[in-house]
C-alpha cells in the first residue's frame, strides 16, 4: 500500500479503538519498552500525544524515563519550516496547545539535536522493514536528519506491521525498533 492510503486506514483504525483499549495498549506497550536495551542512554526525546488523534499515550514512558532519571526532551513544531525544537522537561516547562492540539513547551532550556540518544517516533504506520508513515509534513525526517547517525529511533504502534510500504523516499529515515502491546521489532 501506498502511504496516503495507509494514512487513511491507520487513522479509520485509531478511531475504532476506546479510551480504555488505548490506555491498555499503552501500558503494554510501556511496559515492553523496558526489554530494550538503551537504559545507558541519557537524553531521550519524547512526543507528546495528540489525544484527539488517538495516538498512543506517551505518559507510561515519561513516567519510566523520570523513574530511570533520564534527560528528557520535547518539541516545539515551526509550521512554516517544518522544524522542531527541543526542550529539557523540567519541574517548571509550561505547555500551551499549538493550533494542532498539540501540547508544546512554551520556552526552556533548548538542548540541541546531536546531544538526543534515544528518540520516540510517532507514526501511523510501519512495514517490516522499519519505514514508517506519520501525517505527512515531514517533521520527525527532517529533524532525524539532524541527529547523530547513532541516535536511536523507537516508533510505538497499536498495530502489527504492514509488510511493504510502497512509496518509501530516499529522504525518509528508517526505525531501529517499534514496539506494539505484543512484540518489539528489531529492524537493525
Amino acid at each position: 500500500m501506498n502511504k496516503s492510503d495507509l494514512r487513511k486506514k491507520y487513522k479509520t483504525l485509531r478511531q475504532q479503538l476506546s479510551t480504555e483499549e488505548i490506555e491498555d495498549k499503552s501500558l503494554a506497550i510501556a511496559n515492553r519498552m523496558l526489554q530494550l536495551d538503551v537504559w545507558e542512554k541519557t537524553y531521550f526525546h519524547l512526543f507528546l500525544t495528540i489525544e484527539e488523534m488517538k495516538e498512543v499515550e506517551t505518559e507510561f514512558i515519561l513516567q519510566i524515563l523520570a523513574g530511570y532519571d533520564k534527560e528528557i526532551l520535547v518539541s516545539k513544531c515551526d509550521f512554516e519550516s517544518c522544524g522542531m525544537t527541543n526542550y529539557l522537561l523540567t519541574d517548571n516547562t509550561k505547555f500551551q496547545k499549538n493550533e494542532y492540539n498539540i501540547y508544546e513547551p512554551v520556552d526552556g532550556i533548548e538542548v540541541p539535536n546531536t546531544k538526543i540518544d534515544v528518540v520516540f517516533v510517532p507514526l501511523l504506520a510501519y512495514d517490516k522493514k522499519g519505514n514508517r508513515v506519520g501525517y505527512g509534513k515531514g517533521f520527525y525526517d527532517a529533524f532525524l536528519s539532524k541527529c547523530r547517525e547513532d541516535v536511536i529511533k523507537i516508533g510505538v504502534s497499536f498495530f502489527e506491521p504492514e509488510e511493504v510500504i510502497d512509496d518509501v523516499y530516499e529522504s525518509d529515515i528508517r526505525l531501529d525498533y517499534c514496539i506494539t502491546p505484543t512484540t518489539n521489532y528489531d529492524f537493525r
